[in-house]
């Protein structure tokens, strides 16, 4: 059977053992996966302590483990110095390669110093390892317990997505780059068309991209809802790479030679002609111009033309972070701003995506040309992006960011509001102090097309394990939005702490995203949600403070892939049933919200349903008429709900006599439930007792 390019890269990478000889891997396998390299930051610490009840005590390979600083270097208390102390003492311990703060972002480091490599697959402990994809690598997100598991055993587990083909035509307009693009790809195909899938890019008009600006479309398919996003590996790629070979080599660190990059690029991998794809999605990249997202949603887009017609007075403006700091959007942003000042009343903040950039930057004189128009610098790190240091938003303030994600509460308050737009538009707006472009641009509505292909599924029963229940019986809690991503769910402030309490942890559950849940939520209780749920970040807290709230599981009408992994990696159980979520939404009487760390839950002309992955039978029963739901006691973000019972054995969910259908556990994620987690049972692999759960 034909394969896409990732699954090409997931066949080479697949841990020994798992395929037979011949055997070629495609999406929807599960399968244990040996990456090249494992990337964790300021969480290693929290990797650290899983690796320790693991019970492990040497790494299986010191080279796939990299450590870089980069998330809360501005914070320099005794206790997070400390914490960067014991993390490089670990480094050092077991040799593996140490960045310390002030380096750069993770993603950028592990790029500019040679980890990524074409047709190689490369994971880290954050949600925006997908940048590594304009490498031509497989790069994606796996969680803190995946990255102890690696650690132990060189391997974890995955499940090969979807795979979507996005066809790039055309050549931009001056002025217009790679963030736009990215905008507007959220924009257009902004009813989960790749959802949890990976995407492969191809088509005339990615040759009119730079790689600093295949760099920031690769790292931002994260917030179009994807794993990853790979480039192929073309001739602008093959020159990038020979300058990183020399700039190695003159480090004496010469990770890959030329010659090495020439025998990439001879043998390299390529999608099969006749490869299943879950869609093809084509944007003509000469009908895009400028926009803006926002504000509290990636995916609400405004035309450049549009929103400054508006004069959205801003108090803040950002160029930093893993998806616009190099030294393509410096430069772009100092030739705006050359001559002129920031606005009275602005605060313009400027960090470069690592300490090589900046060099480089002020080599140029771009770095000056920002300061002297009164940009602030900041370190080579993630700082407000994640609302951490200084410069995050105030009670009421309005930013222009070029940062990747502009969530409700996630750069600072909660009552202020986050846009996100290109270097450009960011340096421009800084300087006027409203939203506008340094550009004219008439009004052009993005040219794009749509094909979705039959999605082949396992519909076969899986047998109940032992040890595994056969039925669970709970209240339903209606969370009516789609989109609830991670800062809603546990907070960005607590993330990066180490002595959070379980008691601390599951009282910030659902905070951001509804004060009242900890009045409302009760022991036992099973949440039913939207779609996407756990999008975002990939903060594991997020799944283990509902688990620790005494929350049974969640129900949604699909998951974040790697909130998914995270869940099923503690020990914590999730399926997914759009038709029982749906049939809860039509009973509330509650106005469907907006906000609060999700999105509305509606589905506009054109989108596009979720489909069972259990065909109907004439057994199951029709939806009864609406009841409404109880409302003495929710919010209109938090329902109560009926009670439910859910049949594993039959893989149906029965509310008020009605039956819903789900996918049937596969004995992968059985296995992870009945150990309690992965490290569980990474324990009895390393021949280690396990802690009962």
């Amino acid at each position: 059977m034909p394969q896409t390019l990732v699954e090409k890269i997931v066949t080479r990478y697949a841990a020994p053992g798992t395929l037979e000889p011949g055997e070629r891997a495609h999406a929807g396998d599960f399968l244990n996966i040996r990456p090249k390299h494992i990337m964790t930051h300021d969480n290693t610490s929290a990797v650290m302590s899983k690796f320790k009840t693991i019970g492990a005590a040497n790494i299986f390979d010191p080279t796939q483990p990299v450590f870089a600083i980069d998330h809360d270097i501005q914070n320099t208390t005794p206790e997070n110095l400390g914490k960067y102390a014991r993390i490089e003492a670990f480094a050092r311990e077991h040799g593996i390669d140490f960045y310390p703060a002030g380096t750069g972002i993770s993603h950028q480091v592990m790029v500019e110093q040679g980890y990524v490599t074409p047709g190689s697959l490369v994971v880290g402990s954050d949600s925006h390892s997908n940048l590594y994809g304009a490498v031509n690598a497989l790069g994606t997100p796996v969680v803190r317990t995946d990255a102890a598991c690696i650690w132990a055993t060189g391997q974890t587990w995955w499940q090969v997505p979807p795979i979507a083909r996005v066809n790039l035509t055309g050549k931009l307009l001056p002025g217009v780059v790679g963030k736009d693009v990215i905008i507007a790809l959220c924009g257009v195909f902004n009813h989960d068309e790749v959802l949890n899938m990976i995407v492969e890019f191809v088509g005339d008009g990615i040759a009119c991209l730079s790689m600093d600006q295949r760099l920031s479309i690769a790292n931002m398919t994260t917030e179009w809802g994807a794993l990853g996003g790979v480039f192929p590996f073309d001739p602008i790629l093959r020159d990038y790479l020979y300058g990183r070979a020399a700039y190695l080599s003159a480090k004496n660190t010469p990770r890959y030679t030329r010659d090495d990059v020439d025998r990439w690029f001879a043998e390299k991998l390529e999608p099969d002609s006749g490869a299943h794809y879950a869609v093809d999605l084509t944007l003509d990249l000469a009908t895009v111009i400028p926009h803006v997202s926002g504000p509290d949603h990636v995916k609400v887009m405004h035309a450049l033309p549009e929103i400054q017609k508006q004069r959205i007075k801003i108090d803040k403006a950002y160029l930093l972070s893993c998806v616009n700091a190099r030294l393509e959007d410096l430069a772009e942003a100092a030739a705006i701003v050359e001559g002129h000042s920031v606005a009275e009343g602005v605060e313009f903040y400027v960090a470069a995506a690592s300490a090589e950039v900046q060099r480089q930057a002020e080599n140029d004189g771009f770095w000056q040309t920002l300061i002297d128009a009164g940009a602030i610098a900041l370190p080579s790190g993630c700082g407000p992006c994640i609302g951490l240091g200084r410069g995050t938003l105030e009670p009421g303030e309005v930013c222009i960011s070029a940062t990747n994600r502009n969530f409700r509460g996630r750069m600072g308050s909660r009552d202020a509001k986050a846009y996100l737009g290109s270097p450009a538009v960011v340096a421009a707006s800084a300087i006027a102090g409203y939203i506008c472009s340094p550009h004219e641009y008439d009004n052009v509505k993005p040219t794009f097309s749509i094909k979705v292909h039959d999605q082949k599924r396992n519909a076969n029963a899986v047998e109940i394990l032992a040890g595994f229940p056969q039925t669970m019986t709970g209240r339903s809690l209606l969370l009516p939005v789609d989109n609830l991503n991670t800062d809603g769910i546990y907070s960005g402030k607590l993330t990066y702490r180490d002595d959070v309490s379980d008691q601390e942890m599951a009282a910030a559950a659902m905070a951001n995203y509804d004060p009242q849940f900890s009045d409302i939520a009760r022991e036992a209780d099973i949440i039913v949600a939207g779609r996407n749920f756990g999008t975002g970040s990939s903060r594991e807290q997020a799944a283990t403070c509902l688990k620790l709230r005494g929350i049974q599981c969640i129900i949604a009408a699909s998951f974040s892939q790697t909130y998914k992994r995270n869940a099923f990696n503690n020990g914590f159980l999730v399926m997914e049933s759009p038709e029982l979520y749906e049939a809860l939404l039509t009973q509330s009487s509650s106005p469907l919200p907006l906000g609060e760390g999700g999105e509305r839950s509606e589905s506009g002309e054109g989108s596009l349903r979720l489909q069972s992955t259990r065909p109907s039978t004439e057994e199951t029963k029709r939806p009864s008429p609406p009841t409404p739901l109880p409302r003495g006691e929710g919010s209109k973000n938090t329902i109560p709900g009926p009670q439910i019972t859910i049949d594993f054995a039959a893989s149906t969910i029965t509310m008020q006599e009605t039956e819903y259908p789900f996918a049937p556990l596969s004995t992968v994620a059985q296995e992870l439930i009945i150990a309690g987690g992965a490290e569980n049972l990474v324990k009895l692999q390393l021949g280690r007792s396990i802690n009962p759960t």
